[in-house]
């Protein structure tokens, strides 16, 4: 069973900070000072999945005007395929929705592409490098 909690209190923050470290930093190299940045302030919100107790993934949650802006999504290997990044991106999305967005923009790697096509994403950008990865931009209407 998977829970999903939403907030920016210090154990969501040390949390996603936690899963963040786990897949980003040691599973595909992001040097620490890439990966945490200027939008890691303390009343940043975070998502966080709870599986049987666990951390299994976080977004980091942000908006401009009416756009949603998930980022920083992860999901700890032990715990892919199983739906809970699904959980999260619709947790996410319909918090957005609720403050007013009315449209989701994200960057993915483009191993997670047919992922987020699944979910109603399109790709909107042509492939980039970020961090190393090669990434596209994806789009929803919500």
């Amino acid at each position: 069973m998977t829970q999903i909690h939403f907030g920016n209190t210090p154990w969501l923050q040390a949390t996603a900070f936690y899963l963040r470290y786990s897949v980003f930093v040691l599973e595909q190299n992001i040097l620490p000072i890439d990966e945490f940045d200027q939008l890691d302030q303390s009343d940043r919100n975070y998502f966080i999945a709870m599986t049987k107790g666990k951390p299994s993934g976080t977004i980091r949650y942000q908006r401009k005007g009416k756009q949603l802006q998930p980022d920083r999504f992860c999901i700890l290997n032990e715990f892919r395929h199983q739906g809970i990044g699904t959980q999260l991106i619709r947790a996410c999305e319909n918090r957005g929705k609720s403050e007013g967005c009315s449209i989701s923009r994200l960057s993915a790697e483009t191993s997670a592409e047919s992922f987020y096509k699944k979910l109603g994403y399109q790709r909107v950008s042509s492939p980039f490098f970020e961090d190393g990865i090669l990434c596209v931009t994806m789009e929803k209407k919500l």
